[in-house]
């Protein structure tokens, strides 16, 4: 049976199994549970999975959708429930941040360099705001492997780059995006799209395909590729669709090798709301092959 705790001391009664963990702001969808479910394969029947349910305030900027972000307990517990989570973590804000008004107030994790480039550019302080967050609940969930989606592919460069630096003692594991029908990456955000607004979304992965099929070319012509899709389906949608970022890099989010493996990351705002996506290309090989 799935437990909800919401503070520390009842997060910390439980017995000592493998422990995987699942760190959501909540609003969950197949993609979450699909998190849940590679969680149970790593630790089995016998280990512990818990998911964590916070919306993070310290990582939303000014003008964000903190207020407006979905919050739907009920039906994240049953999400969680049917994809058989052990512990549902809901904390308040004060119980995460329950020493804010000692002299550690406003101690942050850094992200450095690569934090400030992509999201971070468009969005100050968000991965500050994220990676504390996430050092917090690796504290305090105790877990052996933490998974996390490859869609927000920056987070996860990041998480993977703090728990080596900062010595966690946990596995951190990517896990593959899920898609809807239409290609378009799994999101929270996606409710907020008005029909015609979701429908022009579907740009997104149709671009990030076109580019695909040319990393034969280089880094440059998937780049171009993304974009003359993108603006030609944003003249024909009838909606804003506000391109922030096209960007083939490596996988650790350096200058991208001439050859091999990379990562295509783009960011659209869709009449208003904010979506990123990214696929891997090989760079240098045949056109169209993936």
């Amino acid at each position: 049976m799935t437990r909800v705790v919401s503070t520390r001391a009842e997060l910390a009664d439980r017995p000592d199994l493998p422990t995987a963990v699942v760190m959501t702001m909540g609003a969950l969808h197949a993609g979450h549970a699909a998190l849940m479910a590679s969680a149970r394969e790593i630790v089995g029947s016998d280990g512990c999975v818990i998911v964590t349910d916070f919306v993070n305030p310290r990582q939303f900027g000014a003008g964000e959708d903190f207020d407006r972000y979905p919050r739907t307990l009920d039906a994240d517990v049953e999400v969680c429930a049917d994809a058989g989570a052990d512990i549902v973590f809901v904390p308040s804000v004060d119980e995460v941040y329950s020493r804010a008004g000692t002299p550690a107030a406003g101690i942050t994790v850094q992200p450095g360099d690569r934090g400030d480039i992509l999201e971070g550019a468009s969005r100050p302080g968000h991965f500050a705001g994220m990676l504390t967050v996430v050092a917090k609940l690796l504290h305090l969930t105790r877990p052996d492997v933490a998974l996390f989606g490859e869609k927000d592919f920056q987070q996860l460069v990041l998480i993977r780059a703090m728990a080596q630096a900062l010595d966690f003692p946990v596995r951190i594991v990517g896990v593959e995006t899920v898609r809807e029908p239409d290609g378009l990456a799994m999101s929270s955000r996606n409710r907020y799209l008005a029909p015609a607004a979701r429908s022009a979304a579907a740009a997104i992965p149709e671009a990030m395909r076109i580019g695909q099929a040319e990393a034969s070319s280089g880094a440059r012509a998937v780049e171009d590729a993304v974009r003359r899709h993108l603006m030609s389906a944003s003249s024909s949608a009838g909606v804003s669709m506000d391109i922030d970022y096209v960007a083939v890099m490596s996988g650790d989010l350096d200058d991208p090798p001439s050859t091999g493996t990379a990562r295509l990351l783009v960011a659209v705002v869709v009449d208003g709301t904010r979506l990123i996506d990214n696929v891997p290309v090989h760079l240098g090989g045949e056109k169209g092959d993936q």
